[in-house]
Order: structure tokens, then C-alpha cells, then sequence
């Protein structure tokens, strides 16, 4: 296998249960080229790793399609401008087939179309415009086209197993009625006993089991064709052992009663659990459709001096756009010109509008709520925060957990085990059971028992039981501001016990900024202090000399341009401003330069208490006052902390911070120093590189570890982490070394990973019990001969149905305070 491997997403059709995945699976993995296949029966996506020296994509389609299902195809008719003659059309269509996720491409020169089927998980309509446009064409954009086509086969199922419904309930319902009123006298003699009546059971019967019912015969064969059994093959057996079994006393070749009513209730009560079951399954990905709508349509371009509306997908980097107020961000950029406030509640959760500016960066399918601006395009198309939020997103859906191992595991065998223990039932009730009443063989009643545990059987609900609660709990956390990257983080977040903090960035802003000024000796106003001190620090490129002129900016000073500048390694700064001298600095700098410090050495104590900097200022050769610095909390960390406290977490921070200054933190968030056995919380003076070191010796504690920094700098200790959680702002989407990205940079949101991983893991567990009690309670019960075969068809139908909505129920599940 070479390096240059790639990955590719296949929305698969056709499959019912976790045999079907398994199926699909098996045969993928099986193609020379292929590394790595992992099929997802709620989102119905197949994602396959390949060595494209080896094999093509269009060997993965037949592959899939030689096991009996499908691949939801999108097709697009392009209408084309500038085509020359024949050798043009020749030649693009050249390039389309060279396109990754293009099926087949024809071009016509006469009608100046394009007809291209494609893979819509792989490459979009905009795609293929834009494969036209580098081949020196234009493709026109149709109105209407922008479809989407997994919906479009999700929907189309949906109408079919409908149509298919209605037809049995015509046949069935009337069949029903005619067979119990016949059994129970309701009927006269003349009528229910007439040579007819059981004519009149096949003719309602053999529409449902052959039409309605077709779709389990093909499923079987496909299957069993693959060496493999799954829920159609019990189906089929079930249902056509009764139907055919009621063929030889209808012709009078035995003696017994037809169980026409019986296969054909089964076939119908299952058509209605399969009806519902699709209906259910496409709400489990509502959020990333959501998600993908949030996009723009259009954008307003600057070219040629005039402001132009153009698709989406032709706005490249380093186009100008201007956005309204009330209009969409359509893609990312940076502010060239004017302010506004921006709603990025759709990307972090947040809904606080956060004010933006020159120099600031935007992200697109965000909300411009006031002002006017331009900005420069610089990430458009599948290099958005947004369409790299949906990405990971997918991804995390077609991921496997690891508790879903025990439900592939079981469905691997569970058929063929279903299957003895019917052939076991058979034997055991016509060779070894009392002899039967008079009017029911016993031939009869072993068929009936094990028709029963054919039906009841449900393999489909433990296929269903991990991946429909994964894509509710992924959708949520993406709505919310929450990345998981894989199902793996989303099962592992909810077992963690000690949640480590790093305090740079994460705990506090990671900007220094002042919080203090104390006035020593100076005549005048704080403000005329601060005006004097930022208007010297102007040159400055020293973090506590910005922070000095950021706070005179907030305050909205007027700074004067200072005469002289000079830059004293290690102590400060000197400076002459509006005629007065000015020295910044530490104690050192006044001391050199002969100055009494009156006093202030008190005051910088106490400042150094609370972790933060002193800063001493000097005016005309006298003490003035001194500036508390510090990196300040962030808003919401203290609450955050005890949020996490209050699920039962153990709280630590790691910083590269003096002890002193770390346990002022710490307090101010409400983090203890120690824990009762005696192990250090708080770890201070710890080098970028140790943080794993503390991660991994805190994992010998016998603690499960989740780690919380900046995605980047802490790279190593969120990898050492049993969970690794970055704290970003949407363009840490790509770089994040986590598996968990909060994109609102808010603290608060490690509370709401871990409630939503505690959430869905609690319903994936119930989800399991279910779909295992299910089948251990009934399989039994109708094995014994206490279930009837279309009460088990009814059972056996809606226990799928059970845990698709109880995963749906996660989508109201609250996210902390």
C-alpha cells in the first residue's frame, strides 16, 4: 500500500440491518487497494481508504453493487457556454471523468449539454462548474439544481415502503377480518366454510407476499448470496413458511387449516415498522442538514470598481465582499472596511453578537446584524470553518464507537443462531411436545412455533442502537459549538473523572491587560496618568506595554507621540512626552536611575499576591503610581469550574507559571490546591513540554483523564489525555489536535461536551438493553409456543422503531446552564 492513499465517502442504499453492514463491509475489505472500510447503518454511508494506484473508484461502486446494494448517484445537466467544436466537448469531457467522485460524463457538442452522474458525498454541482470553468468553459447554473440527492434517496424510500404499506393494508385488513370472523363463528356457514372462502384467503394473500414482500426475497438472496443471513432471510423463511405451507390444504393434498392471514399480517406489520423506521432514520441527521443550510447562496463581489452578484462557489480568495446589514457572511475573510456586530451563534453556540472590525476575521454562513462592511475572501468552498465543521461532523457519524463492538459481534452470529433455535423449535414441538388438540397437527403447531421465532427475531435494532444515537449526539454538539471528531471521544467523555485545565488562554484571556492603577505621588487623575504612561509605551512591543495602551484605548485617551524612546533590556522603558520624562518599568529601572521608590514596594507585594505584574511609573523624576498587570479570567472560567465540580470531577490546572501566581488563579476559579489524598491540583512551573509528563502521572493515579487547552501548544498533553479537548475560535477546526473542539472558546462548553457524552452513552446503553432483552425475553417465549406469529411480527417491527426514537429523544436533551 502507498502513502498516497485517499478517502472516500459512498452514500449506500438497500441496506435494513447490521448483517447488511457487515455484508458490505466484508466485501470492501476484501478489493486489493483497499486499507480500511467502516459502513454506518443509520447515516447509510460506507467510508473506504484506498490505494488509488491499486484500485478506482468506480471497482468500490461494483464491488458494493455485486453484494446487492447501491450507491445514491446525483446526476447534473450542465448547460455549456464557449464550446469551439467537437475536439472541445472531447476534451471536457476528458476532465470530468478525471474528476475524483465523477461516475460517468458525457458531453454533446450539438446541444451544447453536459450529463454527469456523480457521487454527492465526494464532489458537488458547484464542483463540477468550476471543473468546467478551469477547462476554459462556462457552465451555466440552473435554476433549481441544488439537490440533495442523499435526501432525494432517503426520500424515495420513504414513498416506497408507503406505497408498499398501502397495497398490504388493502389485501391484508380485508384478509384479516375474513380469517378471524371465519375462525370465530361470526360468519354463516354458507359463506365461511364455502370452497371459495380459502381461494378467496390466496387471492388477498399472494399479492402481499409476492409484491409487498418481494423486497425480503431479493434482500435473502443478496445475503445469502454473500455467504452471510441477515433480517430478510428470517422474514422470508417466516413468512413463506405459512404461505406456502396453506398451498397444499387449499388444493386439498392435506388436511388443516390456512395460515393465509398469518404470512400476510407478518409481511405487513413489518412493511409498517420499515415505513416508520425510514421515516425516523432521516430525522437522526436533521442537525448537519441544518448545518449545510445555513450556507449562502449568493455574494456581493467588488470587480472592475462595480458590486457584482455571483454563486457562491465563484467567489475565490482575495475577492472583496460586501455584506449588509441582515445578510449572510458567505464565505471567510478578514475586514478591510467598516464595523458591525456579527451573530456566530450558528458556528460557537454563542448567542452574544460579537463586535468585528478592521483586521478581524469572519466566518462564513454568520449573521451581519448592523453595520456595513467589506472584507477580504480568504478561505471559500470546502476550506470554510463551516464546511470543515460539516466534514468533521460526518466523519464522527460514520465512525464506529467502541461499545458498538459487542452489537457487531452479535449480529455477526445472530441469524444463523436464530435460525437453529427455529429448526430446534420445530423438532422439539412435533417430535417431543404433547400430542396437539384435534383440530391442529402437530406438524402444524411446530410450523407455527417456529414461524414465530423467525419473526421475532430483530437483528436490525442492535445495527441501530450505537449509530442513530452517535449522529443525534454529534449533530447536537455541532449546533451547540461542540466538535467531536469521532465516536470514540463522544463515548470516552462521559467516563472521565479530572478534567485538567491549562490556565494560559483556556482559564484566563492569554492577554495581559491592566486591572489596576494606584496612584503614588502623581497630582493628577488615574486617566492623566494612563494617558502619559500609554503615550510613552506607543513604541513599545513588549505584551505589558500593549496592555498599557489597550487600557488607554478603552477609556478612550488621546495619546500623544512621544519625543524620545528608549527600550532598557530587562527593566522597562524611557521616554520623553509632551515635555515630561518617563520611566515604566520594575523597581531595578527607577533604582538605576536614582529614584525613591516612596513606599511602593508595599504596594507591589500586595499586587504580586494576586498574581498579577507591578509596574512602577516615574514622572519628572518622582514616583507617580504603579499599574497592576495580569492575565485576567476569562469570563465564565469560575463558573465553568464549579459546573465541572458539580458533576462530580475532580479540577486541575497545569501552568507555566511561578506557584505563587498559580494558586492566586486557581482561587480566583475556585480550583483546590490539593485533592484529600494529598496530590498536587495545581502544578505550576511546568514546561510546554512536561504537560504530558503531568497528564501521564495523574493517569497513574488511576484517574481518566480529559485535557483542556489551546489545541496547539498542548499538543502532547491532549494527546497523552484519555480526552483531549481544544478550546478554539472556528479556525482551530482543522489544526485542533483534539478530538473535541469547543469553537466558542468559552470554557463552560467542557461542561456541556460532558453532558452531552454522558447523555448519549446512557442512551446507547439503553438502546443495547433493549434491542438484547428484546431478543432474549421473546426469542424464547415464542419458542415455547406463548407468542402467536403475528403478534411477534408486530413486536419484532416496532423494536426498531423503539430505538431510533429513543436516540431521538437525545436531540431535547439540555446542555448545562
Amino acid at each position: 500500500m502507498s502513502e498516497n492513499t485517499k478517502n472516500i465517502t459512498l452514500p449506500v442504499t438497500g441496506m435494513t440491518c447490521a448483517n447488511c453492514v457487515s455484508t458490505v463491509e466484508r466485501n470492501l475489505n476484501k478489493l486489493d487497494g483497499v486499507s480500511y472500510a467502516s459502513v454506518n447503518l443509520a447515516s447509510e454511508r460506507a467510508s473506504v481508504v484506498y490505494d488509488p494506484a491499486e484500485i478506482d473508484q468506480s471497482d468500490i461502486l461494483d464491488r458494493i453493487r455485486r453484494a446487492g446494494y447501491d450507491v445514491a448517484l446525483g446526476e447534473a445537466d450542465l448547460v455549456l457556454q464557449r464550446l469551439g467544436d467537437d475536439n472541445d466537448a472531447r476534451r471536457l469531457e476528458r476532465s470530468l471523468r478525471e474528476r475524483d467522485g465523477v461516475v460517468e460524463a458525457h458531453v454533446n457538442f450539438t446541444t451544447e449539454r453536459a450529463r454527469v452522474r456523480y457521487i454527492p458525498t465526494v464532489v458537488s454541482q458547484a464542483d463540477l462548474r468550476t471543473t468546467v470553468r478551469e477547462a476554459g468553459f462556462e457552465a451555466l447554473e440552473v435554476e433549481g439544481e441544488l439537490e440533495d440527492v442523499e435526501r432525494t434517496a432517503r426520500q424515495d424510500e420513504i414513498n416506497r415502503q408507503r406505497r408498499l404499506l398501502i397495497t398490504g393494508l388493502i389485501f391484508t385488513v380485508p384478509l384479516f377480518l375474513f380469517s378471524m370472523a371465519r375462525d370465530f363463528g361470526l360468519l354463516p356457514a354458507a359463506i365461511g366454510h364455502a370452497p371459495w372462502a380459502t381461494w378467496l384467503m390466496f387471492a388477498l394473500a399472494t399479492p402481499v407476499q409476492f409484491y409487498v414482500g418481494w423486497q425480503y426475497y431479493d434482500g435473502a438472496y443478496k445475503a445469502l448470496r454473500n455467504g452471510s443471513a441477515n433480517m430478510d432471510v428470517l422474514i422470508a423463511m417466516g413468512s413463506s413458511a405459512a404461505y406456502f405451507y396453506s398451498i397444499p390444504v387449499l388444493l386439498g393434498l392435506i388436511d388443516g387449516h390456512v395460515y393465509f392471514e398469518t404470512s400476510a399480517v407478518i409481511i405487513t406489520l413489518i412493511a409498517l415498522g420499515k415505513y416508520l423506521e425510514a421515516g425516523a432514520k432521516g430525522r437522526t441527521s436533521e442537525a448537519i442538514k441544518k448545518l449545510m443550510a445555513l450556507r449562502a447562496r449568493t455574494a456581493r463581489v467588488v470587480r472592475a470598481g462595480e458590486e457584482l452578484d455571483v454563486p457562491i462557489e465563484e467567489v475565490v480568495v482575495g475577492d472583496i465582499v460586501v455584506v449588509r446589514p441582515g445578510e449572510k457572511i458567505p464565505v471567510d475573510g478578514v475586514v478591510v472596511e467598516g464595523r458591525t456586530t456579527i451573530d456566530e451563534s450558528m458556528l460557537t453556540g454563542e448567542s452574544m453578537p460579537v463586535e468585528k472590525g478592521p483586521g478581524d476575521k469572519l466566518f462564513g454562513a454568520t449573521m451581519n446584524k448592523q453595520g456595513r462592511v467589506k472584507f477580504e475572501a480568504l478561505n471559500v468552498g470546502k476550506d470554510t470553518a463551516l464546511a470543515q465543521i460539516i466534514r468533521l461532523v460526518e466523519e464522527a457519524q460514520g465512525s464506529k464507537a467502541p461499545i458498538q463492538r459487542l452489537a457487531d459481534q452479535v449480529s455477526a452470529v445472530f441469524v444463523p443462531i436464530v435460525i437453529g433455535i427455529a429448526l430446534v423449535t420445530f423438532l422439539g414441538w412435533y417430535f417431543l411436545a404433547p400430542a396437539p388438540a384435534q383440530d391442529v397437527s402437530a406438524f402444524t403447531r411446530a410450523l407455527i412455533n417456529m414461524v414465530a421465532v423467525l419473526v421475532i427475531a430483530c437483528p436490525c435494532a442492535m445495527g441501530l442502537a450505537t449509530p442513530t444515537a452517535v449522529m443525534v449526539g454529534t449533530g447536537l454538539g455541532a449546533r451547540s459549538g461542540i466538535l467531536f471528531k469521532s465516536s470514540e471521544a463522544l463515548e470516552r467523555a462521559g467516563s472521565i473523572d479530572t478534567v485538567v485545565l491549562d490556565k494560559t488562554g483556556t482559564i484566563t484571556r492569554g492577554q495581559p491587560a491592566v486591572t489596576d492603577i494606584v496612584l503614588q505621588g502623581w497630582v493628577g487623575d488615574e486617566n492623566s496618568l494612563l494617558s502619559l504612561a500609554a503615550s510613552a509605551e506607543k513604541g513599545s512591543e513588549h505584551p505589558l506595554g500593549e496592555a498599557i495602551v489597550a487600557a488607554a484605548g478603552e477609556r478612550g485617551l488621546s495619546l500623544s507621540e512621544p519625543d524620545r524612546f528608549e527600550a532598557i533590556s530587562g527593566r522597562g522603558i524611557a521616554a520623553t512626552v509632551a515635555g515630561h520624562e518617563v520611566l515604566i518599568g520594575t523597581p531595578r529601572l527607577l533604582d538605576d536611575y536614582e529614584i525613591s521608590l516612596d513606599g511602593t514596594a508595599e504596594i507591589a507585594n500586595r499586587l504580586q499576591s494576586e498574581a498579577k505584574t507591578a509596574v512602577t511609573i516615574s514622572i519628572d523624576g518622582g514616583v507617580a503610581g504603579v499599574l497592576g498587570i495580569s492575565d485576567t479570567v476569562k469570563e465564565g472560567s469560575k463558573e465553568a469550574v464549579q459546573a465541572l465540580q458539580d458533576l462530580g470531577l475532580e479540577v486541575a490546572m497545569i501552568t507555566g507559571d511561578n506557584i505563587q501566581t498559580a494558586e492566586a488563579i486557581a482561587d480566583q476559579v475556585g480550583i483546590r490546591h490539593e485533592d484529600e489524598h494529598g496530590n498536587r491540583l495545581v502544578r505550576a512551573e511546568v514546561l510546554p513540554g512536561d504537560k504530558a509528563n503531568v497528564v501521564k502521572q495523574m493517569q497513574s493515579e488511576g484517574r481518566i483523564v480529559a485535557m483542556v487547552g489551546d489545541g496547539i501548544n498542548d499538543a502532547p498533553a491532549l494527546a497523552q489525555a484519555d480526552v483531549g479537548i481544544a478550546i478554539g475560535t472556528g479556525t482551530d477546526v482543522a489544526i485542533a489536535a483534539a478530538p473535541i473542539t469547543l469553537l466558542s472558546g468559552d470554557l463552560r462548553g467542557v461542561e456541556r461536551a460532558i453532558i452531552l457524552s454522558r447523555g448519549t452513552l446512557r442512551t446507547i446503553r439503553q438502546n443495547l438493553f433493549w434491542a438484547l432483552i428484546y431478543n432474549v425475553l421473546l426469542i424464547p417465549s415464542a419458542a415455547f409456543g406463548l407468542l402467536n406469529p403475528m403478534l411477534a411480527a408486530g413486536a419484532m417491527a416496532f423494536s426498531s422503531i423503539f430505538v431510533v426514537t429513543n436516540s431521538l429523544r437525545l436531540r431535547g436533551l439540555q446542555l448545562g446552564r
